[in-house]
């Protein structure tokens, strides 16, 4: 283990702060999961919750093992070809997917002969993020017009956007947010960000009048639960709090400043996805305010630690990969979190590496691979110019000793030759004349 340790590649901030939140999973997790042991089986034994969520931290571990091995432009290319793909996947999610948790939207599929679900959307958010950050990077040394863009850029995202809206507003939202933070720090003029602001204004509002043409229409089940829940929000009138957020504020309350404990929650047998979308109301009740700003700052801890590559990274590419894939993960916790203080209106947004799930905590994991891909970069860089550096040394100390090898040898057959010149022979050797020439007597 120490051995695959030091192993690592990239960012070893990075791994910390991840590696720190899926271990502090575990207990509110295990704790949180009581409802869903008592809903499945009605023993309420979550060990076999916990040993579900060790496994899916483990593979998630793998996968950022795995995919951070690979260069990260690679994914340049791939994204071309992945994003047609994923269209065909959220196409099949939102006519044939799969309803969890008696939610009414069908975000979900199942994989054949495995029986995973996961959630395509979150697929689709990385796929397109890096899609946008290779079209940002590949027209940066050439102006951007917005007719050509219209084509290359913003056909492709209002396409993705258009598969995810019907059954995800909040994610189809964040992934809207993203991409225009992405066109902004890409350079993408600010008056084509406006014209694409208004344009998905006009869109959303066209979606909206035309759920109300068509009210009984299953495809668009989920406006009457957005109408629901914003109002319930803005509304301040006693009893009309959501269930859940009313059982999240009486968790927050309860918590205090230590909290009851790990495991002494007493909501999470009346909190609907108290170990998903609410698991950050368990962790204040049982940890208290404490737990809660210490989960808050790791996540701004990686924030800044996302900020600190980007702008490491030695390429355009690079940086916004950091920034399409690493904020969202950031920017999702703040959500579920001011979610369950009643800051934001419900969405279903879990908390990255922490809240139970199996395709959420995957996804996350490629996500930062991919992200720690760009940091070991500059790590490979760095030992190639250290590298090059000792090979030059090496072959210079080479060199030089083979100078010094065939100086000496040189000297010392020039003073043989010397010597020779030196030696006197005589010629009037009467006994015979040879031997002048033979060097004999």
């Amino acid at each position: 283990m120490l051995q695959l340790i030091k192993n690592l590649k990239g960012d070893k901030v990075i791994w910390t702060f991840v590696a720190l939140l899926a271990l502090f999973s575990f207990m509110p997790v295990f704790s949180a999961s009581s409802n869903l042991a008592y809903m499945g089986h009605g023993t309420g034994n979550t060990l076999g919750y916990l040993v579900k969520h060790f496994a899916h931290i483990c593979i998630g571990f793998m996968i950022i093992y795995w995919i951070h091995k690979v260069p990260y432009h690679y994914f340049r290319a791939i994204s071309i070809v992945a994003l047609p793909v994923v269209w065909l996947l959220l196409g099949y999610t939102l006519v044939k997917g799969t309803v969890i948790a008696g939610a009414n939207a069908s975000r979900w599929i199942q994989v054949p002969f495995i029986g995973i679900t996961f959630q395509t959307s979150t697929l689709a958010f990385i796929v397109l993020m890096i899609f946008v950050a290779r079209y940002l990077s590949k027209k940066r040394e050439t102006p951007i017009t917005f007719k050509s863009s219209l084509w290359e850029l913003w056909l492709p995202v209002f396409t993705t956007l258009m598969f995810i809206l019907p059954a995800n507003f909040s994610t189809a939202a964040l992934m809207f947010s993203m991409v225009l933070m992405l066109a902004f720090i890409g350079q993408y003029p600010l008056k084509h960000i406006g014209l694409i602001i208004g344009a998905g204004i006009i869109a959303l509002t066209f979606f909206v009048l035309v759920s109300k043409a068509f009210p009984d229409a299953a495809f668009f089940s989920r406006v009457k639960t957005w109408e629901s829940r914003l109002e319930n929000f803005t509304t301040d009138k006693p009893d009309e709090d959501d269930y859940q957020i009313e059982k999240a504020k009486i968790a927050i309350a309860s918590g205090g400043i230590q909290g009851l404990g790990p495991g002494k929650s007493v909501q999470k047998n009346f909190l609907p996805q108290s170990s998903s979308d609410f698991i950050y109301a368990i962790i204040v009740e049982e940890y208290g305010l404490i737990g809660g700003l210490t989960i808050l700052g790791l996540y701004m801890l990686l924030f800044f630690r996302f900020i600190v590559a980007a702008h490491k990274a030695n390429s355009l590419f690079g940086k916004l990969v950091v920034v399409g894939l690493g904020f969202p993960i950031v920017f999702q916790a703040l959500i579920n979190m001011a979610v369950a203080v009643e800051l934001l209106p419900v969405t279903g947004q879990t908390l990255p590496l922490i809240s139970s799930g199996g395709s959420s905590i995957w996804m996350t994991c490629i996500a930062l691979g991919i992200i720690i891909g760009v940091t070991k970069k500059e790590e490979e860089i760095a030992a190639e110019l250290t590298e090059k550096e000792q090979r030059e040394a090496t072959l210079k100390r080479m060199i030089d000793a083979q100078i010094e090898r065939e100086e000496k040898a040189e000297a010392a057959l020039k003073e043989i030759e010397a010597a020779e010149k030196t030696e006197s022979y005589s010629i009037e050797d009467k006994t015979n004349p040879m031997n002048a020439v033979l060097g004999k007597k």
